[in-house]
């Protein structure tokens, strides 16, 4: 990651914040972090200038396709270009109402909330980025799915739905933007973060779930961000410059089998 630039989306925490420190340890030059929550992403940006890298924090709401826009205006002005965007910026229905989210039951606007955030603003982002990708030095786009997109959860099916769409628009875009621009992503399992957390609070049974999540892991804990971050990393990187289209799987092994360690 040598002098790259770069946009992270959902840096603020878990993940996100994860990366964007993981970035400037390998020797990024210049990280913008964007997230509605600048506050908490100037905290990330702390972190980031401890590595020696330099952090702008950008607040942008990702369901609003202007600010997306305009978010990359923003990050080529503040670093004179720009080589990579990983979007990790997500939300599940759970954390987004206090009703049921069974498929039969998830109301409308909440599906438009999930979809709206995991997957078409990747899309907008990737749109407006391309043209300045495609000037920069050794451009790559990461995104973050989940395993949640390759097999279906419990009360989840916008998420599901969403993070599977976004493992083929990932697909999709290699193949539309090659061969300048090498486009991958990376599906964690269950992961200490801040929205598993809140996950967790949202069930019924909160301890029934987490044995659950981490019963099917092969390695027998959840991951950490930081994990999760250097296989991100690793896709961003001039390391993988023979990788695109790739979904990456960070799940301690749950998809590799059926079943159950509880």
């Amino acid at each position: 990651m040598l002098d790259k630039r770069c946009i992270v989306t959902g840096s603020a925490q878990g993940i996100g914040r994860a990366v964007a420190v993981e970035l400037g340890e390998q020797g990024a030059a210049h990280i913008v972090l964007a997230d509605r929550n600048a506050d908490s992403a100037e905290e990330t940006a702390e972190l980031v200038r401890k590595t020696g890298a330099a952090a702008t924090v950008v607040a942008v709401d990702l369901r609003d396709r202007q600010q997306i826009h305009d978010l990359v205006g923003t990050a080529v002005q503040a670093m004179g270009g720009l080589d990579t965007v990983v979007n990790v910026a997500g939300v599940i229905e759970a954390l987004l109402t206090d009703k049921p989210t069974t498929v039969d039951l998830l109301e409308e606007e909440i599906w438009d909330a999930v979809f709206d955030v995991n997957l078409k603003a990747i899309w907008l982002l990737t749109k407006y980025a391309a043209p300045e990708l495609r000037k920069g030095n050794g451009p790559a786009i990461v995104n973050c799915s989940s395993v949640s997109g390759l097999t279906g959860y419990p009360m989840g099916a916008a998420y599901c739905a969403s993070k599977g769409g976004l493992i083929q628009l990932t697909r999709a875009a290699a193949v539309d933007l090659s061969p300048e621009i090498r486009v991958n992503c990376f599906a964690p399992g269950s992961i200490d973060t801040p929205m598993r957390h809140g996950f967790l609070e949202a069930a019924e049974d909160k301890e029934a779930v987490e044995k659950f999540m981490i019963s099917s892991h092969l390695v027998r804990r959840s991951g950490q961000a930081e994990e999760v971050a250097k296989v991100a990393c690793f896709l961003a990187s001039d390391a993988s410059s023979f990788v695109t289209g790739a979904v990456y799987t960070v799940d301690g092994g749950s998809l590799a089998w059926r079943g159950s360690n509880a």
